[in-house]
């Protein structure tokens, strides 16, 4: 070999190039990670193998919206890369006392044992819906979540107390949310844990933390503590034991709050309230920009009025969601408050206000797009409170308006039309006329026409609920022009199997379907069969159904699990179907069935 050939660099080696079909998983997976609608990314899923496993790879988030419907292992195996996930469980119809009492109380066992197991190992949040969580499935939790998890939240649950929260609190060491809204918690008064203490000493990461509907007394000096080891906190939503001066307090440790759940606002016995006076109040909401920083206000579990007077000119203004749903708030007393809140874009509200404060809310807040009227009294011969000339003024104030629930005793077919015309962006409409069968007061005549309206003004409508006097011709325009209507909910309404018909026939993109009270039996639920694979699930109670309709629809739909539930005493029960749950499922019938439930 010459010295020439000794200096010439070795020659390099070809670099290995990829299969082309890792080349474009690598490329799917990068351009996966841009989609975000479940939806869009369902129907990516869809389109073949490889793009089959770039989804399940790039998956995030994950909503399983009726926990009944698929196992642990099976969604682990699917989406192994989940970060955020959401579970559902008792239809909505279960807030009502429809179901009874432990009719899927083991559903959380399985995936609280998943998730021990380490099946998903990316977790960070959790989210948990009309789902019975027991004290030892939280223990069993906060054991062994990864330490990557960050967020656990509750709404409408029940099952656990306070010692299952202190779990939480001392294991789950890098916790940024706790949240638990609207849960029925099983609370002992001589085994209350001090869960608040229970959080490890020296500073936190919580950013939110939310306790609005825990009914015992949490003791302050614990929840100061952790208030003020806690710099990063925006979220505070305390119960209604926190009395005015004890938030006060609270409201000074808290900087960079955004987010304030008020617990009673009213002075309390404490040395905390002592001396307490207006001018207080005014500084704790206007110290530190919380005048420009504080967005959301809820709680007022046991109003004083005066203070929220007070507060009006520094904590309205920049205010985009307000929850009075606590707060019997007169029309003197709301009026002068919402006359602030010119950027309020979420109100939930008594009808205490009456037509005189919804009347002012519509003139003042412009940019309202979710509403909600809840009755002080939901009796259905409660005083009349708000009417259609409440509904009439919030049309034609807040046309942007997307989503509205209203509770009345009476309404007009020219209300509702009205307010198709004015807010033409409707994609959640719910009235609920609390009064049966109640026709529109002023003409006597149904009010077919004015849910018509409804239906064929708003085209970007998903959500309806129904009520008042409907016949069959309501439902022929739902069917003909709710293109868009994916929830339904009717009670109380049409003559008979043709107007169920109209639904399952005419709304092709029909998911969820409540019905209750309805003169609808088997011809009505089997002009269904072509569309019940689509559907999540479909709600039939008090109905004219019978146990041999109900059978044909197991025997033709085996992939559909078809519940029959008899919440009636065992000496009142009959042969006629209290209770149809119908739910599509990946796993088939559950195992966990209570002797009150008869799968088919």
């Amino acid at each position: 070999m010459s010295e020439e050939d000794e200096d010439q660099a070795p020659p390099k080696r070809p670099r290995a190039t990829p299969p082309p079909d890792q080349v474009l998983d690598n490329v799917l997976e990068t351009v996966l990670q841009f989609l975000a609608a479940p939806r869009d990314r369902s129907a990516a899923s869809l389109v073949c193998r490889s793009w089959h496993r770039a989804e399940s790879a790039t998956r995030v988030s994950l909503a399983v919206r009726n926990i009944l419907a698929a196992s642990p292992a099976r969604a682990a195996r699917r989406f192994p890369n989940a970060h955020h996930i959401l579970l559902k469980g008792r239809p909505r119809f279960a807030d009502f006392n429809l179901l009874p009492p432990g009719w899927a109380g083991s559903a959380f066992r399985p995936w609280a044992a998943a998730f021990a197991s380490a099946a998903f190992p990316a977790l960070r949040s959790l989210s948990l819906k009309r789902i019975t969580v027991t004290d030892d499935d939280l223990d069993l939790l906060a054991r062994s979540l990864p330490p990557s998890f960050r967020e656990l939240s509750f709404l409408l649950c029940d099952g656990f107390s306070s010692r299952g929260l202190a779990s939480i609190a001392s294991h789950c060491r890098g916790l940024r949310v706790l949240d638990v809204v609207d849960c029925e918690m099983n609370e002992e008064d001589d085994e209350v844990s001090d869960w608040v203490a229970a959080f490890p000493p020296g500073p936190t990461n919580l950013e939110s933390l939310c306790f609005e509907c825990f009914t015992p007394q949490v003791p302050f000096a614990a929840l100061e503590a952790l208030v003020a080891r806690s710099p990063r906190l925006r979220r505070l939503g305390v119960n209604q034991h926190v009395s005015l001066g004890q938030l006060r307090r609270l409201m000074a440790l808290t900087p960079h709050l955004t987010h304030l759940g008020t617990g009673a606002f009213r002075p309390g016995d404490g040395a905390e309230d002592e001396g307490l006076d207006l001018g207080q109040i005014l500084t704790a909401f206007s110290s530190a920009g919380r005048a420009n920083t504080l967005v959301s206000l809820s709680g007022f579990r046991d109003l004083a009025p005066e203070y929220l007077l007070t507060i009006a000119t520094v904590a309205a203004a920049n205010l985009t969601s307000l929850d009075l749903s606590y707060a019997p708030v007169t029309p003197d007393q709301f009026l002068p408050f919402i006359a602030q809140c010119r950027n309020l874009e979420t109100l939930w509200v008594l009808d205490s206000v009456r037509d005189e404060g919804l009347d002012a809310m519509a003139s003042f807040c412009k940019k309202l797009q979710f509403l909600r009227v809840l009755p002080l009294d939901a009796h259905e011969d409660a005083d009349e409170l708000v009417s259609e000339i409440g509904l009439a003024a919030i049309s034609e104030g807040c046309r942007g308006l997307r989503s509205i629930l209203y509770f009345c005793q009476r309404m007009t077919n020219a209300a509702v039309i009205t307010m198709s015309q004015n807010c033409p962006e409707l994609k959640v409409f719910r009235l609920c006329i609390m009064g049966r069968h109640q026709p529109d007061h002023m003409t006597g005549e149904p009010m077919d026409e004015g849910f018509g309206a409804i239906v064929r003004n708003c085209s970007k409508l998903t959500r309806l609920s129904t009520s008042g006097r409907l016949t069959d011709r309501a439902f022929e325009y739902i069917g003909k022009y709710g293109k868009s209507v994916r929830t339904l909910s009717v009670a109380f309404a049409g003559d008979g199997d043709l107007a169920l018909q109209h639904l399952l026939q005419g709304c092709s993109k029909l998911e969820k379907l409540e019905i209750r009270d309805c003169p609808f039996g088997d011809a009505g639920l089997l002009s269904g069969m072509h569309h019940f694979y689509n559907m999540r699930f479909v709600w039939m109670s008090g109905c004219n159904l019978t146990l041999q309709g109900c059978k044909e629809v197991a025997r033709r739909l085996p992939r559909m699990v078809v519940e029959l539930v008899n919440s009636q005493p065992e000496s009142e029960r009959t042969d006629g179907v209290d209770i149809l749950y119908m739910y599509r499922s990946l796993e088939g019938p559950r195992e966990d069935v209570p002797p009150f439930v008869k799968i088919l």
